[in-house]
């Protein structure tokens, strides 16, 4: 059995969790829809293109619709910026590396 050790200098980054960011924006998408479909009353009215009435539930969907990819942009636009302004900084770490390999 044949056995060795390397010894590198490796550059480490700190980095955010995109999927983090997206999922806080997804809430905070969730949360701008319930204030925005329960502040506005627009939905007393029918509407002007279709004369439908919609219930505060079917504009609470429609606001959701815009709301949720709005926020998880914005998450993700703050993960880019914090990746840009944090990643700059690395640091040198010392690592080894140890290769075992079988005679057979």
């Amino acid at each position: 059995m044949q056995s060795g050790v390397n010894a590198d200098v490796v550059k480490v980054r700190r980095a955010p969790k995109f999927g983090v960011f997206a999922a806080l924006g997804a809430m905070l998408g969730i949360v701008a829809a319930i204030i925005l479909s329960t502040v506005f009353t627009g939905t007393d009215e029918a509407s002007r293109y279709t004369l439908v009435e919609y219930t505060r539930g079917q504009a609470f969907g429609f606001i959701l619709l815009w709301c949720v990819p709005a926020g998880i942009a914005l998450g993700m636009l703050v993960a880019l910026i914090l990746d840009a302004t944090i990643g700059r900084r690395t640091r040198d770490v010392r690592v080894s590396h140890e290769t075992v390999a079988d005679a057979d």
